[in-house]
């Protein structure tokens, strides 16, 4: 699935944090404004494997964490969405529990340069 243009979709190579900003298992949140137009998108670390996801839950288009950075569940199993508890497998973002089951998270292409994450 394409992600729909945004104006402010950051472009590929923007530093997004230090590597070291996430745990593993973990996640971190970003947004981006450009005018009027709103990105936002997460990052997680689960064994080693980084992987980026538009901040959008397939049910009902909200946001997925309701605190900063908390899209894990508390195990690091899974993604939840904190609206609807819906669970997203992190290696591909696939909807295995709750109203969107058999849907999935929109990827975003990210990447490690050196110390840093950067949007790929």
């Amino acid at each position: 699935m394409r992600t729909p243009t945004n104006p402010a979709r950051p472009k590929p190579g923007t530093r997004l944090c230090a590597l070291a900003d996430l745990r593993d298992p973990g996640s971190k949140g970003f947004f981006f404004r450009k005018g009027d137009y709103l990105f936002m998108a997460f990052v997680t670390l689960r064994a080693g494997q980084l992987q980026g996801w538009v901040d959008r839950c397939p049910h009902a288009g909200l946001p997925l964490a309701m605190a900063p950075d908390r899209y894990l569940t508390s195990d690091g199993d899974f993604i939840l969405c904190a609206s609807h508890g819906a669970l997203f497998r992190v290696a591909d973002g696939h909807c295995v529990g709750g109203p969107c089951a058999g849907e999935g998270l929109i990827p975003w292409p990210v990447k490690v340069a050196g110390d840093a994450v950067i949007v790929g």
